[in-house]
């Protein structure tokens, strides 16, 4: 397996928000860190975990019940505690597919103004590709006593009218689906059922840069700094001081790319727009470019 170099000398602006396998290895036990997996595959969880880490369910966990939103400050607050989250503890997030479900986490939490957040750099197929340790015991903690804040949407979330005023003022849109969704050829990943909306193709304007695009595939870790500038900012002509939205099928790709660029890159205005194209693609009327 590829040594890659350590975090802290990648020249990401954030450094403090990735942790290795090693810190996460080293902190097994300590009560003041709590690790979560989220996974898409929410059955991969049971055959074996980090020991300690608890599940955190996209699904059943994140999600209003009746809704499409997300669950209530009442709701996260009693989630977590339910986890044994104390006020001031470190969480840790890491998960399947390049942590691709534990950034959209991330970014939900952030959405409640929750600090002191990490992703364990290469997930969880690192972890097991590096030979370490796993465990299929669930873990039951005593009540926390975590104060969770009001949502605030305003900062880091767009929702559609939001998009539309994007593209009316001609601002950095980016998709980071796959090429073929982007040009309207599927409407879902390839492999996956093609389904989610009406129509195929990208909001007007958007640039396309897969999300994947962000990750070494031989290490699953994030490429360096100046390796993620050549992506984003050479090739796409991305800014760091112009507002960017990011958007995927459903917002979870895009939490990805947001997290890159609002943690590793310093963009100053990034929101993830997590209607995505099953919103956008539906809309009566909304424009559509192939």
């Amino acid at each position: 397996m590829a040594d890659p170099k350590p975090i802290e000398a990648r020249g990401y602006v954030h450094p403090e928000v990735l942790v290795s396998t090693d810190w996460v290895e080293t902190h097994i036990g300590d009560s003041n860190v709590k690790v979560f997996e989220c996974d898409e595959d929410v059955l991969l969880y049971d055959t074996g975990h980090v020991t300690g880490a608890q599940k955190l369910d996209w699904v059943e966990d994140l999600n209003d019940k009746l809704t499409r939103d997300y669950l209530s400050q009442t709701g996260l607050q009693a989630l977590l505690r339910k986890k044994g989250v104390n006020q001031g503890d470190t969480l840790v997030l890491y998960g399947d597919k390049n942590n691709w479900w534990a950034t959209y986490a991330f970014w939900v939490l952030r959405l409640f103004g929750i600090e002191g957040m990490k992703i364990m750099d290469g997930g969880r197929t690192r972890w097991v590709e590096e030979g370490r340790k796993v465990s299929e015991q669930t873990t039951s903690l005593p009540a926390g006593d975590i104060q969770i804040g009001l949502r605030d949407d305003s900062r880091i979330r767009a929702f559609r009218d939001d998009v539309s005023a994007h593209v009316e003022g001609h601002g950095d849109l980016v998709d980071v689906r796959s090429p073929e969704e982007y040009r309207g050829e599927r409407l879902h990943m390839p492999d996956y059922p093609n389904e989610g909306a009406i129509r195929g193709g990208h909001v007007p304007g958007a640039k396309n840069i897969p999300w994947a695009r962000a990750v070494d595939p031989d290490t699953h870790q994030f490429k360096t700094a100046p390796e993620l500038r050549k992506i984003y900012q050479d090739e796409a002509g991305l800014t760091r001081d112009k507002p960017v939205i990011t958007y995927c099928r459903i917002g979870e790709r895009s939490s990805h790319t947001w997290f890159v660029l609002t943690y590793l890159l310093g963009f100053e205005e990034c929101e993830n727009y997590d209607g995505s194209w099953t919103e956008w693609g539906n809309l009566v009327r909304a424009p559509i470019e192939r």
